[in-house]
């Protein structure tokens, strides 16, 4: 039997690849390889995928910079999760002869997670449910409601207009900015035009829902920070390296404002001993807002045709 080209499945934490999607198209034309743990440093990712031809990468879980690139050169084929993704050096890729794909995705998961998690972190929802179960008091704390607060929104395309209708449908006045013709974007929506100063003066939730691009890394500083009310909450579902981790640090550990809710971080896997994971006014998840079986299906099924479109010279989703 001829030797197949290799697919690695890389960073499929939850065993979920495999059974989400169909794969049996590609029976006779791949070697499957899968991994469920994130490899680690750079040097065991270009040890482990040394005979890949092709790799499926989940997100930015594995970032593929030039320098990881250059030492795969049996590298043919880079599928990504998702419709970007600018943790791979595409300039690289190209010079290299890899061709780069993406994927379909839901659309919605992040945003709804970023919903439920700035409920849990208004309502004590953790505090309550590791109290309940430990048998301790009945009832701890006091929970806040949305209803009538203002909800600040910085970035106004398809994740912030779904959470201001979110925020709309619970009662809350929102507001927003953007980068761009911000305010034909806001009208659109029927919320106040804002500028970045105001809202962060003026917001009980600032909610982040920003790309990372070059013109957004480390927007979020400690000036703006440094203009928000004292039980506000800032809520970034978006990018880490959006918001500067020091000065957010320096914020919540000053008890300058009332908390944050994270699901993403400057490094990833999030460092064992970080601050993040002890901060009791920090409600944090470990990545997971796309992380819904929903979205997996569109993934992996997309990725099965990238693959398959690529053996027939046809490729599909081509990143540039």
């Amino acid at each position: 039997m001829r030797d197949l080209p290799i697919c690695v499945i890389l960073d499929d934490y939850q065993n979920a690849a495999l059974t989400v999607a169909d794969w049996t198209p590609l029976d006779g034309k791949v070697q499957l390889v899968r991994y469920d743990r994130h490899l680690g440093n750079q040097a065991a990712v270009a040890q482990a995928l040394a005979d890949a031809t092709i790799v499926v990468a989940m997100r930015e879980r594995t970032p593929f910079p030039a320098s990881l690139l250059a030492q795969l050169p049996k590298l043919r084929l880079l599928i990504t999760t998702g419709a970007r993704n600018r943790s791979i050096d595409l300039d690289a890729a190209q010079a290299q002869g890899i061709t780069v794909c993406g994927t379909g995705s839901a659309g919605n998961p992040a945003a709804e997670l970023a919903w439920a998690g700035l409920l849990a972190f208004l309502r004590n929802v953790p505090q309550e449910v590791a109290n309940f179960r430990e048998g301790g008091p009945w009832q701890t704390g006091l929970g806040r409601s949305v209803q009538g607060r203002r909800l600040g929104i910085v970035g106004l395309g398809k994740l912030g207009r779904q959470m201001a209708r979110f925020g709309q449908a619970f009662g809350m006045e929102v507001c927003g900015w953007t980068r761009t013709d911000l305010a034909t974007r806001a009208s659109d929506i029927g919320i106040a035009p804002v500028t970045l100063p105001e809202l962060f003066e003026t917001s009980d939730v600032v909610t982040i829902q920003l790309a990372l691009v070059e013109e957004t890394r480390g927007l979020i500083a400690a000036d703006l920070l440094a203009r928000m009310r004292p039980d506000a909450v800032l809520l970034n579902t978006s990018r880490g390296p959006i918001v500067d981790e020091a000065a957010l640090l320096d914020a919540l550990e000053h008890k300058r404002i009332g908390g944050a809710v994270l699901d993403v971080f400057d490094q990833e896997p999030l460092p064992a001993g970080h601050p993040y994971r002890t901060l009791p006014n920090v409600l944090a998840t470990p990545h997971i807002g796309y992380v819904t079986e929903e979205n997996y299906r569109i993934y992996y099924r997309d990725a099965v045709d990238d693959i398959l479109e690529w053996l027939n010279d046809t490729p599909v989703r081509v990143m540039t």
